[in-house]
């Protein structure tokens, strides 16, 4: 196990990137498009200083890179590998909460249709039988 530990150490390194609710979305921004600083600023709606925190911690790490142009630098994703396990993350838990969603969803329908059941077997034991309508039918 011993051997395994700097293997271990850089995985949970690299994890480490997805564990940032505001890093996700810069790397999100950035993920398909080159964008300047300012442009993930506006799209994510985080400060400058957050967004440029940020980018220089996803290139340092080596999975983003930085090019200048002009006074502007662009940054985009270059680790394919990073934007498919935050992606399959995503999808992930999204479908499981809605499946745990529609699960709440169909308890609570059926909850209340048991009460609704409930509700209509004790009208039916109160309602007058067949037998007891005909009779007083017929002593109409």
């Amino acid at each position: 196990m011993e051997e395994l530990e700097p293997v271990f150490d850089k995985v949970a390194r690299y994890f480490s990137l997805l564990s940032d609710s505001s890093r996700l979305k810069v790397i999100h921004t950035i993920c398909n498009l080159e964008k300047s600083v300012n442009d993930v600023v506006t799209t994510t709606g985080l400060s400058q200083s957050t967004v440029s925190r940020h980018l220089a911690n996803l290139h340092v790490a080596g999975v983003a890179s930085r090019r200048k142009v002009g006074a502007q630098a662009l940054y985009t994703i270059t680790d394919r590998m990073l934007t498919e396990i935050c992606r399959n993350a995503c999808v992930s838990l999204v479908a499981r909460e809605m499946e745990q969603t529609d699960a709440q969803s169909l308890q609570r329908g059926a909850s209340q249709f048991m009460r609704d059941r409930e509700a209509a077997v004790r009208a039916e034991s109160r309602a007058p039988t067949y037998a007891a309508l005909a009779a007083q039918q017929e002593g109409r």
